[in-house]
């Protein structure tokens, strides 16, 4: 009953946390639209029925059945087009008829977003203010994520601690396992008869032993122990340790083997020595230096994995038809999310306060992930609108350059096809993880 709660509690947290994150990413929007007197009508946490929302001036603030995302309603995103007519009040009079499917979308869009236009909104348009002015208020969302996941990881690093490697041997393998492109994203299969003894096993290192040299060189970093034996090949190694007060002397050979070229660059497979052993991890509290540098090497990381989206997608796909196991490392919805955070709460073999601080983690790479992608130059997501704004910048700093007419504002509008394929393609994205993670879900371990 108790592993129940735990987990039902570490869902219902994680929810929370997803909720919270979302309206606070809404904020980011809200506040400087706002500041810029621009017209907002609606703010809103969730997709659907209303749940609950209050009107205060002329911004309507509420909840929505499905926590799937949120939005802010920023009256005169598009501009009126060249065929339309627009009165002194910013309203649009007149819209000439399409006949082409798109332009006909592209019309009914246009003539919708003035629906909200009343008396006075004439200088509270979006598209009218500068294009600096328009670049804050779409990156305030995504940097409001950003922020959150420092914040997160901050304060999982700086309260909590990061596992660092010490020199005491916590595992040491049966085996010798060679690591291949194909398995690298799989868990670790069992040895086998056909399979080498490790160095270490034959050599009689134990759980526990502290490694003090090796081949006559002091080791005082396991990073360094690391490095000595990748750098032996199949050489003869001369390990001493110290085990129950005493030091140890042990010989052996280490053997070649096809492992990750390092933790920075995991998914290039070389021929390094290998002896088989697994460091013990203790945990250390880090300051702002390693929050900054950690958090740089999580962003890079979350832009190769936006790269590589597609391609994971289309694996998820596969693994969700029962073509293919799912990768460890293949991304999850926001339901597959929510079940990691009930296991990781429910898992009593952890500490509590480990399991706390992985909740936190987890918000903040969620967080990381949907800012960064928000960024992605492509509507309906923010970075398609920054694009616009830039790409305005640029153009009317050209026209000035070459005193040329003013081309005036850039009209997003013609950009709605895009934004609809994208729209399609993020509910596919959608739709085929969620199944995903209810039929074929991510292990753990």
């Amino acid at each position: 009953m108790l592993t129940v709660l735990m987990y039902t509690l570490g869902v219902v947290l994680f929810v929370l946390g997803v909720a919270a994150s979302i309206g606070l990413h809404e904020v980011g929007h809200l506040v400087p639209a706002k500041k810029f007197g621009v017209k907002v009508t609606q703010y809103f946490v969730g997709f659907g029925r209303t749940l609950w929302s209050t009107r205060r001036g002329e911004t309507e603030y509420g909840v929505k059945a499905i926590p799937l995302g949120g939005y802010v309603k920023l009256v005169g995103m598009l501009p009126p087009g060249r065929e339309d007519e627009v009165d002194e009040q910013g309203r649009l009079k007149v819209r000439k008829s399409n006949t082409g499917m798109f332009t006909q979308l592209i019309s009914d869009a246009r003539a919708a977003e003035y629906e909200l236009v009343e008396e006075g909104d004439g200088d509270r348009l979006f598209y009218k203010l500068p294009w600096w002015k328009k670049v804050i208020v779409m990156a305030g969302g995504p940097t409001v994520n950003l922020l959150l996941a420092f914040l997160f990881f901050g304060a999982v690093f700086m309260i909590h601690g990061a596992p660092v490697a010490t020199t005491t041997i916590d595992e040491v393998s049966d085996c010798v396992i060679a690591v291949t492109e194909e398995t690298l994203d799989q868990p670790q299969r069992k040895c086998t008869a056909a399979d080498p003894v490790a160095p270490a096993k034959a050599a009689g290192l134990r759980a526990g032993d502290n490694v003090v040299s090796f081949n006559g060189t002091e080791v005082t970093s396991w990073d360094q122990f690391s490095g000595l034996i990748r750098a032996n090949d199949d050489g003869a190694a001369t390990i001493v340790v110290e085990r129950d007060g005493e030091q140890v002397t042990t010989q052996t050979n280490t053997t070649v083997s096809a492992r990750p070229e390092s933790d920075e660059n995991p998914e290039t497979i070389v021929e390094v020595g290998f002896l088989g052993v697994v460091p013990e991890q203790v945990l250390e509290r880090q300051g702002p230096v390693f929050v900054v540098t950690t958090m740089g090497d999580y962003t890079w990381e979350t832009v190769k994995a936006l790269g590589q989206l597609p391609v994971k997608l289309y694996h998820v796909g596969l693994a969700a038809l029962g073509l293919e196991e799912r990768a460890a490392d293949s991304p999850m919805s926001v339901v597959g999310a929510s079940r990691v955070a009930g296991e990781v709460a429910s898992e009593h073999t952890i500490p509590l306060a480990d399991r706390f601080f992985g909740l936190l983690g987890l918000l903040g790479a969620i967080n990381l992930f949907v800012g960064m992608f928000n960024f992605v130059p492509l509507l309906p997501l923010d970075g398609g609108h920054i694009a616009g704004a830039l790409y305005e910048a640029v153009r009317r700093a050209f026209a000035r350059l070459f005193r040329r007419p003013d081309p005036g504002y850039f009209d997003t509008a013609k950009l709605l096809p895009v934004a609809y394929v994208m729209a399609g393609v993020i509910l596919v994205m959608s739709v085929v993880l969620i199944y995903a993670d209810i039929f074929v879900p991510v292990q753990l371990g």
